[in-house]
C-alpha cells in the first residue's frame, strides 16, 4: 500500500518506519527541510531503540522516503496519516493549528477518494474540525470528492515505541457514525432512539474499514487487535489512557509522601498493593514526577476541554498538582539537608531525560531540579548517556560558560567534588554502580535517589547518607 505520513516527529517517524517495515511504500513529509535532509542521509532526530536501523534499512530498500512536498507525496497515495504536533497553549489547551493546516492542504491537493487518519493526540471533536477543513478546501476548488476521516491514536511508550507499534496491545480506530441520533430524537429513551436512528451503532465506511483492516493485518496476526468505535470515542480513549496512567503514578507518589511522614517504606507498600490483580504492578513506582511529551500535555488538555464544556475535573486537577509538587521533592530534600543557601556546593546529577530509553527532556524532573539548584547558588555536574545534545535548548548558555553546570563524559566524572548525588533517570548503567569508587570520588557520600533504585540498608552499611522517595532504612 502507498501511504503518506505528515510529520516526522516521534509519532510520525515511528509510524512511517513501522509501516514500511511491512512492505508498504511510505513517504514521510515535514516542513523542516534540515530534518528531512538529515533523514535522507540516515540522521535520526530522536533516540528510540531500533528506529535508526529500521529507517536506514527501509530507505535503502525503497520502502521509505522523505520529502518537504506534501503535494508530491499525495500524487502516489490516497492514505494520509496526520502526525503533527499538538503542543499545549498557555491555557493548557491543545494547539490544533498544525492539524487544521494539514487538513486544509490535503483538501487542496486530493484528486480522488482519500482516507485521512488522525494519528496526533487531539481533543474530542477534532475529527469534525478536520472534516470541515477538508470540505472547505474542496468547496474552494468546486469539487465533490469522497473522503473519510478516521481517528487512530497512538499508544507508544518512548523508549519502546518500535516494539509497541509492531506488537500492539490494541489498535483503536474511530470512525464516523453515519446514522447518529438527531437533536430532535435525543429526548427519547435510549432504546427508542437506537431503534429509530441506529444511535450508537457505528455504520462504518466499508471502504475505510477494508483499507485499515488490510493495513493493520500484519500487526494483529495472532488475534484481531482492532477495536472499532466512534471517532469521538477514539479521541477520548487516547486521553483517558494517558490520564489513567498519570493518575496511578501521582497516586503512588502521594502514598510515598505519606509513608515518609508515617515511617513506612513505600517499596513494601507497592509490593503489597501490586500483588492485588485489580491493581497490578504497572505504573505504581514512586519517583520524582512524570514528564515527557504526553502525560503532562494530555492532562492539561483534558482539564481545559472539560472546563470549557462546563465540567469540573477534580481528580485530574489533583493529579496535575501532585505531579508538579513531586518534581520539587528532590530539591526539598537537599534543602532540608544542606539549607536553602547552596552557594559553594557542588551536586552531581545522573540523568536528564524524563525516562530511560529516550533523549526526550520535555517536562523532565531533571529540569526542575537543576534550575532550582543553580538558582540556590549551587554548581551542577551532570551526566546522561543519551540526552546531552538536547541540553542546549533547555539551559542558558551563560550557565555553561560560567561553570554553573558542567556536562560530563562519564557518570563517575560527574561525582568529582560532589557534596551529594541525585539519581533522576533510571538508566541501566546507574543501577549497579561501584559504590566503593563513588564514595572515594565524592566529597560527601550523600545520595538522593529519585527513582528508588538503591537499597537504603545497603547504602547505610556502605557509609552513605541516603534518601529515596518514601523509603525507610
Amino acid at each position: 500500500m502507498n501511504i503518506t505520513v505528515i510529520g516526522t516527529g516521534y509519532v510520525g517517524l515511528v509510524t512511517g518506519a513501522c509501516f514500511s517495515e511491512m512492505g508498504n511504500h511510505v513517504t514521510c513529509v515535514d516542513v523542516d527541510a534540515v530534518k528531512i535532509e538529515g533523514l535522507k542521509n540516515g540522521i535520526i532526530p530522536i533516540h528510540e531503540p531500533g528506529l535508526a536501523e529500521m529507517v536506514v534499512r527501509n530507505s535503502k530498500d525503497g520502502f521509505l522516503a522523505f520529502t518537504t512536498s506534501l503535494e508530491d507525496a499525495m500524487r502516489a497515495s490516497s492514505i494520509y496519516f496526520i502526525a503533527v504536533g499538538t503542543p499545549p497553549g498557555e491555557d493548557g489547551s491543545a494547539d490544533l493549528s498544525h492539524v487544521i493546516e494539514v487538513a486544509g492542504k490535503i483538501g487542496l491537493n486530493m484528486s480522488g477518494y482519500s482516507l485521512v487518519v488522525n494519528k496526533s493526540t487531539v481533543p474530542v471533536g477534532t475529527g469534525d474540525l478536520v472534516r470541515n477543513e477538508i470540505k472547505k478546501a474542496l468547496e474552494k476548488r468546486a469539487l465533490d470528492i469522497e473522503f473519510d476521516v478516521v481517528s487512530n491514536p497512538e499508544f507508544l511508550k518512548e523508549g519502546d515505541a518500535v516494539n509497541d507499534f509492531m506488537r500492539p496491545d490494541r489498535i483503536i480506530i474511530g470512525m464516523e457514525h453515519k446514522n447518529e441520533a438527531t437533536p430532535e430524537t435525543r429526548h427519547e429513551t435510549r432504546h427508542e432512539t437506537r431503534f429509530k436512528s441506529g444511535y450508537g451503532l457505528p455504520a462504518r465506511s466499508a471502504r475505510a474499514t477494508e483499507i485499515l483492516q488490510r493495513l493493520y493485518s500484519p500487526f494483529s496476526r495472532n488475534h484481531d487487535k482492532i477495536i472499532f468505535m466512534g471517532i469521538r470515542d477514539a479521541e477520548m480513549t487516547k486521553y483517558a489512557a494517558n490520564c489513567m496512567l498519570a493518575t496511578k503514578i501521582s497516586f503512588m507518589n502521594e502514598i510515598a509522601g505519606i509513608c515518609e511522614i508515617m515511617g513506612a517504606d513505600v517499596e513494601n507498600v507497592r509490593k503489597g498493593i501490586g500483588s492485588d490483580s485489580r491493581i497490578g504492578y504497572s505504573f505504581i513506582y514512586p519517583g520524582c514526577g512524570y514528564g515527557g511529551s504526553c502525560f503532562p500535555k494530555d492532562i492539561k488538555a483534558l482539564i481545559k476541554t472539560s472546563k470549557s464544556a462546563g465540567f469540573s475535573p477534580l481528580l485530574l486537577s489533583a493529579v496535575e498538582k501532585r505531579n508538579a509538587a513531586q518534581k520539587n521533592s528532590l530539591f526539598e530534600k537537599v534543602s532540608a539537608r544542606f539549607g536553602n543557601n547552596l552557594a559553594g556546593l557542588t551536586f552531581a546529577v545522573w540523568g536528564f531525560s524524563f525516562k530511560l530509553g529516550t533523549d526526550d527532556m520535555r517536562e523532565a524532573p531533571s529540569l526542575v531540579l537543576i534550575k532550582s539548584l543553580i538558582s540556590a547558588g549551587a554548581c551542577v555536574r551532570a551526566y546522561d548517556p543519551v540526552a546531552e545534545p538536547q541540553t542546549d535548548r533547555e539551559f542558558p548558555g551563560e550557565w555553561m560558560e560560567s561553570g554553573k553546570i558542567v556536562f560530563c563524559s562519564h557518570q563517575y566524572a560527574a561525582l568529582e567534588n560532589a557534596d551529594a548525588m541525585f539519581l533522576v533517570t533510571e538508566w541501566k548503567p546507574f543501577r549497579q554502580p561501584d559504590f566503593i569508587a563513588m564514595k572515594k570520588i565524592m566529597k560527601t557520600p550523600v545520595i538522593f535517589d529519585g527513582r528508588n533504585q538503591y537499597d537504603p540498608l545497603e547504602m547505610k552499611e556502605l557509609g552513605f547518607e541516603y534518601e529515596g522517595i518514601g523509603r525507610k532504612a
